[in-house]
């Protein structure tokens, strides 16, 4: 007897052999079968779709749930669009905190600001408490002078790790503005946060994505470095998921910085290491950072920026090329896939000479390390990643929230390169479907799709048209291209016999309606392993 039977669907499975379905048989989490083979098969409980579109569920190849969890309890700053209104919000947050208590903001926008919030108004307005503001690109925050004392930073005492920079005037004081690395004397402070707290956040960031038809996510680094929160940062995952508030299947890349070496090998305590975990949280890839961000100027790129920086302004590496090369060849030999956040084409060139001379000192066919992000793909990196089976995983919807930024700081020459789709297929990589979320205001996989369609970018710009993909290609993106990417395509992403049965029901049709309008497509239901986790009570579901 099947555990689930949903008829009267218009699913797109996805699979070449059986593209459509009308009937889907689930029994123990897994799919048995569509039309034909179930229809007649009796069930515990049969669901009408009433005519809904259904897809395999959505996945979010590159995200910070964790972060983006603690984004939600913070103060918003991303629709900001003034100065004067930055610091009203900063001074009326203020004025519900004690003496020596901290306002947190995130998303605060240079561009739309016309500049980074200034040191000394930030004082006023935050009436010299501590007030820490997160950039949207989370590789910037501004912090404000009594934050500069306790990090050391006015006294001299601060040692600014490699990869990061403390911004000083032409005074040569500090502006307030940390970029990369250095955003770790600010962590200090704070970190680690208790895990109890961690898995609060998981639970808030879990529901938004379960609603948004979210059903596997990647969580792009934990546990140490600027962008973990706790060394115990797995364990509030374990927590969330005991307590039935973990709504996806999801991946953790520990940082670079928490593996060392075990028993002659390099990795976690234990020997862990990619892999390990079951179908609902394993370990995926050593995440490490080879250079910065394009909205801060500091990805790693060959030629400079354009602008104010000047001839020298050709960003931040993320540590000594030979560091990073020690430590990805390591993993590498240690067994670990590899997912190296690589922005800039000079941290590109850097992150493919390693895996090709890991390559050829230990073949592991197969393996599909990682380039996150790959925004600045030169045309001749293309066959060099195909070759590697390297997979890019950009993220489409940044060409909408910062594409014009990003024009103004790379020039329009190097457009074509930016996060690049269309050149993918044609040189036979996969295009995966990511977010970066919190690092994008609106990060639901319907907007990505769309942003894989059209590339416009704010101010309704197509940054270069003939990367566009269609929508067909734009859903597999985000569904069988993200499992390639984790290297589970053979168990998710498709519709299909054996494959989990992870399933989003759907307003209309993704591959059908305008490409303006698939990002305004409702979410009905969303089935992680045949159990309701959004969209329950419509549909009575079992869950």
């Amino acid at each position: 007897m099947l555990d689930l039977l949903l008829r009267d669907v218009r699913a797109l499975t996805l699979n070449p052999a059986h593209p459509s379905a009308h009937t889907i048989g689930v029994l123990g989490g897994r799919i048995v079968g569509v039309d034909d083979e179930v229809a007649e098969l009796p069930a515990r409980h049969v669901v009408d779709g009433d005519g809904a579109i259904v897809t395999p569920g959505f996945s979010d190849a590159h995200n910070h749930m964790v972060w983006y969890g603690l984004s939600l309890a913070e103060t918003d700053l991303s629709t900001v669009a003034t100065p004067e209104q930055l610091y009203d919000i900063v001074a009326a947050e203020a004025a519900k905190l004690p003496a020596d208590g901290w306002v947190i903001g995130s998303g605060y926008d240079d561009f739309a600001l016309g500049g980074h919030p200034d040191r000394a108004a930030l004082d006023r307005a935050g009436g010299g408490r501590p007030v820490w503001l997160k950039h949207r690109s989370a590789h910037m925050a501004t912090v404000s002078t009594k934050i500069l004392e306790l990090t050391g930073v006015l006294d001299g005492s601060a040692v600014v790790p490699a990869g990061g920079a403390v911004e000083r005037g032409a005074d040569g004081e500090p502006t307030g503005l940390l970029a990369e690395q250095a955003q770790q004397l600010v962590d200090r402070l704070v970190k680690p946060y208790p895990v109890g707290e961690l898995a609060d956040a998981i639970t808030r960031a879990s529901a938004v994505y379960a609603a948004e038809g979210l059903t596997h996510v990647t969580e792009a680094g934990i546990g140490g470095g600027w962008i973990g929160h706790s060394p115990a940062e797995a364990a509030a995952y374990q927590i969330a998921r005991a307590r039935g508030d973990l709504n996806q299947r999801v991946e953790l890349m520990p940082a670079r910085e928490v593996l060392h070496e075990v028993d002659e090998a390099f990795g976690l305590d234990l020997g862990l290491r990619t892999g390990f975990g079951d179908e609902f949280l394993r370990i995926g890839p050593m995440k490490i950072f080879t250079d910065g961000a394009l909205s801060s100027r500091t990805a790693a790129v060959t030629a400079p920026f354009c602008g104010h920086g000047g001839a020298d302004d050709h960003g931040l590496l993320g540590d000594d090329p030979e560091v990073l090369r020690k430590a990805i060849l390591a993993a590498h030999h240690g067994g670990w896939r590899v997912a190296a956040h690589a922005i800039g084409d000079r941290a590109i060139d850097l992150t493919l000479d390693i895996f090709e001379q890991a390559q050829r000192e230990l073949p592991r066919p197969g393996v599909r390390h990682r380039i996150e992000h790959a925004a600045m793909t030169r045309p001749e990196h293309l066959a060099r990643m195909a070759a590697l089976d390297v997979v890019p995983v950009p993220q489409a919807r940044f060409l909408y929230e910062i594409g014009d930024t990003i024009a103004d700081a790379v020039g329009q020459e190097r457009m074509p390169w930016v996060y690049r789709s269309r050149s993918f297929v044609d040189a036979g990589l996969p295009v995966v479907g990511s977010s970066d979320r919190p690092c994008v205001s609106a990060g639901a996989p319907l907007l990505g799709m769309q942003s894989l369609v059209e590339r416009k970018t704010k101010s309704g710009a197509v940054a270069s048209p003939d990367e566009r993909v269609d929508a067909e290609q734009a859903l597999r993106a985000f569904t069988t291209g993200a499992a390639y990417a984790a290297g589970q395509e053979h168990v998710r992403g498709r519709i299909d016999r054996g494959t989990y049965a992870d399933l989003v029901l759907l307003d209309d049709d993704p591959t059908a309606v305008p490409d303006s309008k698939i990002g305004e497509i409702g979410v009905q239901a969303t089935l992680v392993a045949g159990e309701a986790v959004h969209g329950a009570d419509r549909f009575s579901f079992p869950g």
